[in-house]
């Protein structure tokens, strides 16, 4: 099984450290690959962050179709960016890490809070609580106040602010589970878990196992409906190379 990680922000040392982790839970024989984008954000921290992501998202996932593509893809980043997007692209699984946490968390809780860095990423996991359907579950999405590539720059201090904020939020939130809300905290998860004492669910890890499960099951993303390959059409000036190749490329992997 061959599974393709995404980590949406073009900062090499945070997707080395996003594999790492991945491949600590992969069961045997699985095969972990992660790449990240050449262009776009060092690391993704707002709506216009996102947006400019998801571009870099959609342009590693066609590369890989074109290379003989991925059983499933991982999208790295808690915003999910271009989750739906590309799905369009391939047949194989596609999944984001904040739905796969959220799914985790509500297997072993029935309320869980998430810790995400700055507070103004707090909306976006609220927009995504309510777009899968997790609102009832999900007690408050709280901000640990510590930028993305902290958890990089400083990781002493970026772990105990994290674990501070988790520890608040077991003593005031009433839940049982904690989800991390950062793609960069793939590699805290047992620290955290001995320090709270609560169950910490982090994106990554999740993903990677239900990755795992639908590939199993024989499961692809449906090509009918919204979801079916992209149009063909043609794309003006710096896209026109996409022009008339979504569907193409995907036909060449048979996907």
């Amino acid at each position: 099984m061959q599974i393709r990680l995404i980590n949406p922000n073009t900062t090499a040392s945070m997707t080395h450290k996003i594999e790492q982790a991945a491949r600590r839970v992969a069961a045997a024989g699985t095969r972990i690959s992660a790449s990240n984008p050449r262009s776009g954000p060092v690391s993704i921290e707002s709506h216009f962050d996102e947006a400019i992501s998801a571009v870099g998202v959609l342009e590693e996932i066609r590369q890989a179709q074109q290379q003989g593509g991925a059983d499933a893809y991982i999208i790295a980043c808690f915003g999910d960016p271009g989750l739906l997007a590309a799905r369009e692209l391939t047949r194989s699984p596609v999944i984001g890490i904040a739905e796969a946490a959220f799914h985790a968390a509500s297997f072993i809780s029935t309320r869980f809070s998430i810790v995400t860095t700055l507070t103004r990423t707090c909306v976006i996991a609220e927009h995504l609580l309510q777009m899968y359907g997790f609102q009832g579950h999900c007690k408050r999405v709280r901000a640990a106040e510590i930028p993305v590539l902290e958890l990089e720059e400083q990781p002493g201090l970026a772990l105990e602010a994290i674990i501070a904020e988790c520890k608040r939020a077991r003593d005031e939130d009433g839940v049982g589970a904690i989800v991390l809300g950062c793609g960069g905290m793939a590699d805290l998860t047992e620290q955290i878990s001995r320090e709270v004492g609560l169950p910490i669910v982090e994106g990554v890890a999740a993903a990677v196992k239900l990755a795992e499960a639908l590939v199993g099951l024989g499961a692809q993303t449906s090509k009918h409906g919204d979801l079916a390959f992209p149009v063909s059409k043609a794309f003006t000036g710096e896209f026109a190379y996409l022009s008339h190749a979504q569907h193409e490329a995907g036909a060449r992997v048979g996907v």
